[in-house]
């Protein structure tokens, strides 16, 4: 669970450093924003085929 929360603290970090919004995120992944905010909350993690460089 540790790694989860990890990863939500550097995913806000990362989309605050682009200047992002959850919607303007999940529209880039084309995914939904809660599915943006389970990654952040930790909840989470996203499918490893969302990885297009974004951040």
């Amino acid at each position: 669970m540790q790694n989860k929360k990890v990863f939500g603290q550097y995913t806000v970090q990362k989309r605050k450093e682009a200047c992002l919004t959850h919607a303007e995120l999940a529209s880039a992944f084309f995914i939904t924003v809660s599915a943006v905010s389970k990654w952040e909350r930790g909840v989470t993690y996203p499918e490893i085929t969302y990885d297009n460089g974004i951040m």
